[in-house]
């Protein structure tokens, strides 16, 4: 499923999950024991640093839509050497550190579909990836896709 021409619908849904993400942590009560908010706001900023760095890396290619960059390249040093898409990660880990910092059902649910539809929109930029970088098929062999050592 491509949801536009280059992928649009993905980064639409990506910011929808997002924002409804922080309305939950905004409005909805927290069942966090008094420990947890400090592990989760220590992963939340490890998260932000991941996504700030990996942006900052991925330089003229970066674009929030699974399209590459017809001016783009591939990066595979940095971040890119551990994980194939180290921005999503990023995300994904700042998501998941607010979520556990201020727990509940409706935070861990919205991380659940977030961490599906990036695993998804991650799976449509490979296969463009692919067809525009040869050298492509033997990275992927070489480096997980989300969660390093592990997926």
């Amino acid at each position: 499923m491509r949801l536009g021409q280059r992928g649009e619908g993905y980064v639409v849904g990506q910011f929808a999950l997002l924002g409804l993400l922080v309305l939950a942590l905004w409005l909805t009560p927290s069942f966090s024991p008094p420990w947890l908010p400090w592990l989760g706001r220590g992963l939340a900023g490890v998260g932000l640093g991941v996504l700030l760095l990996a942006a900052w890396q991925l330089g003229p290619s970066l674009t929030a839509l699974p399209w590459p960059r017809p001016q783009g390249f591939l990066v595979q040093k940095g971040l890119y050497r551990v994980v194939r898409h180290p921005i999503y990660t990023g995300v994904l880990l700042w998501a998941l550190g607010s979520s556990l910092a201020h727990l509940n059902l409706w935070t861990l649910l919205l991380w659940g579909l977030l961490f599906g539809w990036l695993d998804r929109k991650a799976s449509l930029e490979e296969r463009w990836l692919a067809e525009r970088y040869p050298e492509y098929a033997g990275y992927r062999r070489r480096v997980r896709k989300l969660i390093p050592w592990v997926y």
